[in-house]
């Protein structure tokens, strides 16, 4: 059989294993109780001295992982913040492992290259931002948040007088980061990354989870120079968004100039539809912004982008040179100059497909769907006893908790600890626990394209049943 034949045999298995996954996604357990142990001793053996048929490896593998396969891309996942991946942008995926293109510099794929251009600037339509920013695909909103700092990085140290990609950080001037109590640890993961530091952030109160802007305006004026300035765009626990409007208005009256970096990982895709773009307002005026595509966007992982007002500073933050990597005349755009990765895999095609086969009045009709059921959920938690919201639903997230009148605060935070492990270990549907203003809590998110109001209910019946069984 030559190597061809042997693809063809083996794209044959994997695309019958996956049709039946993802046939059965709506029917299966969404997540099984394992424990590291028992997963390790399904799939851990040491490497095999012979090979085997392709099609059987994957099958085998199936059959060892089951337990520890969580369907976070089925209807009713509602942890973290997980979208899944619509037809179109998973054969689009397929496609893009098929191809298995670098895009990375413009010579190694101009296809890649100019689908991601494309990309971006659909994006950029969608969320009415302005066409002339630049931006990348990344891997995801980490990445996505690192690729806005480190373009802010390079701005504030220009005003301080160097080149923080060129000269490095060390012996050079503090580069000031503000942001809320609500900042997320990817932008604090980012920082840490950049060298700018997790625990240097300057954190001012974020009552309900937006920024107080008065409280914001105090902190800029006691910083002496140009600053980092982190919003955010949808809150990981509730959906609360800053007054981002606001938030620019303060950044521009800062004497030194201060750049602001809104982390949107989710929240952006509120723009897409006339009923929630007003959460947004403001965007528009930021420096850079971090979101998402493996949520909302609902493509598979690991999808996310990035957008930067001033692409000179983007560029220079992530500038290479080589001569085996120099382009050559004619070359066209280079995605490696504007963010880390200099060899990446071709995110951009599954992203191009699912917004071609939704287009803007898809994606309006998802986000509005997704926030109807999220809403519909908020309001059967505020009518049953036995629950409460911690936290209005701003949008998509609904921050909620088992009570019990006579049970004291940490009886409570225990009681709503377990709760979230049995919600989890039932296999019915997954949400994720959290800690609410000081209060242990429950969240579920509902930005999957496939869940439906029968869904839903599933997630009521189970948070019902588990209240009655706990005495809620």
């Amino acid at each position: 059989m030559d190597q061809f034949a042997q693809s063809e045999q083996a794209l044959s298995a994997a695309a019958e294993i996956a049709r039946r996954f993802v046939r059965g996604l709506g029917d299966r357990p969404v997540a099984y109780a394992v424990t590291p142990e028992e997963l390790a001793a399904r799939i851990d053996e040491p490497l095999p001295a012979r090979g085997s048929e392709p099609g059987a490896v994957l099958q085998e593998w199936l059959q060892r992982a089951e337990p520890g396969i969580v369907a976070s891309a089925g209807p009713r996942f509602f942890g973290f913040v997980n979208g899944g991946a619509t037809p179109a942008a998973l054969a689009g995926d397929w496609l893009a492992s098929a191809i298995d293109q670098n895009a990375g510099p413009w010579l190694s794929s101009p296809a890649a290259a100019q689908t991601e251009l494309t990309v971006l600037r659909w994006l950029k339509e969608l969320f009415d931002l302005p066409v002339e920013w630049g931006g990348a695909l990344t891997s995801g909103a980490t990445m996505s948040n690192l690729v806005g700092l480190a373009a802010g990085r390079q701005w504030v140290g220009k005003q301080l007088g160097f080149d923080p990609a060129t000269d490095g950080l060390g012996g050079k001037p503090a580069i000031p980061v503000v942001s809320s109590t609500e900042i997320h640890a990817s932008a604090l993961k980012a920082l840490g990354t950049l060298g700018l530091g997790r625990g240097t952030v300057r954190r001012v109160a974020a009552p309900g989870g937006a920024v107080d802007l008065d409280a914001l305006a105090a902190e800029l004026a006691r910083v002496d120079g140009p600053v980092l300035v982190v919003a955010n765009a949808g809150e990981v626990n509730t959906g609360a968004f800053d007054d981002l409007a606001g938030v620019s208005e303060v950044c521009a009256g800062h004497a030194s100039g201060a750049w602001l970096h809104v982390d949107a990982a989710f929240g952006i895709f509120a723009a897409a539809s006339p009923r929630y773009r007003h959460l947004t307002h403001g965007i528009e005026r930021a420096d850079s912004v971090g979101a998402d595509g493996h949520k909302w966007l609902n493509v598979p992982y690991d999808c996310g982008f990035a957008f930067v007002r001033d692409v000179d500073m983007l560029r220079q933050a992530f500038a290479a040179t080589g001569a085996y990597i120099a382009p050559g005349p004619g070359a066209g755009w280079d995605p490696m100059s504007h963010l880390p990765e200099m060899s990446r895999r071709f995110r951009g095609l599954a992203a191009w497909s699912a917004l071609k086969a939704w287009g803007r009045e898809g994606y309006q009709a998802m986000v509005e769907r997704c926030v109807e059921n999220a809403q519909g959920f908020a309001r059967w938690v505020a009518e049953t006893p036995g629950v409460e919201l911690l936290a209005p639903a701003t949008l998509n997230i609904v921050c909620f908790r088992y009570t019990q009148a006579s049970a004291d605060a940490p009886l409570l935070d225990d009681l709503n600890r377990a709760a979230t492990r049995a919600l989890q270990a039932g296999g019915e549907v997954f949400v994720t626990g959290t800690v609410w203003q000081g209060r242990v809590g429950i969240r579920a998110a509902f930005d999957n394209w496939a869940t439906t109001p029968a869904d839903v209910d599933v997630l009521k019946a189970a948070v019902g049943r588990l209240r009655v069984e706990t005495g809620s």
